[in-house]
């Protein structure tokens, strides 16, 4: 097989989603699996509504494209706001979008119209972490002109916390969007179908039996999923497979060299000052793969090797004991950083695998 690649166990990755969809359900929650670290993988996505999801989201429309025009017919939803650029096509293939800008609400509407459909829409509200967000007081402003707009329907209300501030899901906050679903029910006389609590950062708050979830009924999971971890410190969760992915890097040089380098020293390539430990003459090995395809510093080396720095190209390591022989392949894990850049390199390649059925 072709190196650089992405190998995927389908089994594992079932195996976690369907753990977690298990777990929510029995908390009153559904799953909206994410697969935008995917490039929107049919092969991942029809594992994961397998397992029990209830919803695919991803952030990018060219994603749900995708998976539209693999026969995915599941429901879909754009995680993201939706550019203006982009509102036709979003209508064409996301039932239900993240919005927080009556603007594209509006563009929505029109495109709506235009293509004879109903498309759905979930206003995200700013609890915080101050990425994207409605600020609760303009909130029944925002209801109101939504509830006005022919061919759009309000489903619902949601928050996204930790991406951007580290602000971390708690009974606090998640009060907070369960009494502001509560507040619009009562006063414009409707129904929140969906309360979405935000992403994999929540499900310590969503899993422990002594909180209440309120009205939060969904959940938007991706790192948990795909990695079996949860993103706040990045542990893995109990039950799950934390290697559903691993990169598999060929190596193109082993040598034993000094770890001192030697002459005057500039910056290197991507603009660190270098450093080194004088441990002697080492094997050090390169593998071909470098931060055009991965970010190095999210990739967790193979036991006995330590990786030593990255190029555009190049990933070299300290092999210790380890031959390690050219022609051979190295594994690594990988964390959701290494994974987004992976998945979008080119130069890596994808292999689906499961284990056989033994009878």
């Amino acid at each position: 097989m072709t190196a650089p690649r992405l190998e995927v166990r389908l089994d594992h990755l079932g195996h976690n989603a369907a753990t977690l969809v298990g777990r929510l359900a029995r908390r009153g929650v559904a799953v909206t699996a994410v697969t935008k670290a995917t490039l929107g993988s049919p092969e991942i996505a029809r594992e994961l509504l397998r397992a029990g999801v209830s919803t695919i989201g991803d952030s990018r429309i060219e994603n749900l494209e995708r998976l539209r025009h693999a026969g995915i017919d599941a429901p879909t939803l754009l995680i993201r706001s939706p550019m203006i650029s982009q509102v036709d096509r979003v209508v064409a293939s996301a039932d239900v979008s993240c919005n927080t800008e009556i603007d594209v609400i509006d563009r929505l509407s029109l495109a709506a119209r235009g293509q004879r459909r109903r498309h759905g829409v979930i206003l995200m509200v700013e609890l915080g972490d101050l990425r994207e967000g409605i600020l609760p007081r303009d909130l029944d402003d925002v209801v109101r002109s939504t509830l006005s707009f022919p061919g759009i329907v309000l489903k619902g209300i949601g928050t996204n916390l930790a991406c951007q501030s580290g602000v971390v899901p708690d009974a606090v906050n998640m009060a907070e969007l369960s009494r502001l679903a509560a507040g619009i029910a009562e006063r414009f006389g409707i129904t929140m179908d969906v309360v979405s609590g935000g992403n994999s950062a929540n499900l310590d708050w969503a899993l422990d039996r002594g909180s209440d979830v309120g009205l939060v009924n969904d959940l938007r999971l991706g790192e948990s999923i795909l990695l079996g971890r949860e993103p706040l410190h990045r542990r893995a969760l109990d039950g799950l497979r934390t290697d559903v992915f691993t990169l598999v890097a060929e190596v193109i040089e082993s040598k034993v060299k000094p770890t001192v380098p030697w002459g005057s020293l500039g910056e290197t390539a991507f603009g660190a000052q270098p450093a080194a430990v004088d441990r002697g003459d080492r094997r050090r090995v390169i593998v071909a793969v470098g931060r055009q395809d991965v970010d190095p510093d999210g990739l967790v080396a193979p036991d006995g090797f330590r990786i030593l720095g990255a190029s555009s190209d190049h990933l070299v390591l300290d092999a210790g004991d380890h031959a390690a022989p050219v022609g051979s392949e190295l594994r690594f894990g990988l964390n959701y950083s290494a994974l987004v850049r992976a998945v979008t390199s080119p130069f890596v390649a994808t292999t689906m695998l499961r284990t056989p059925v033994l009878t």
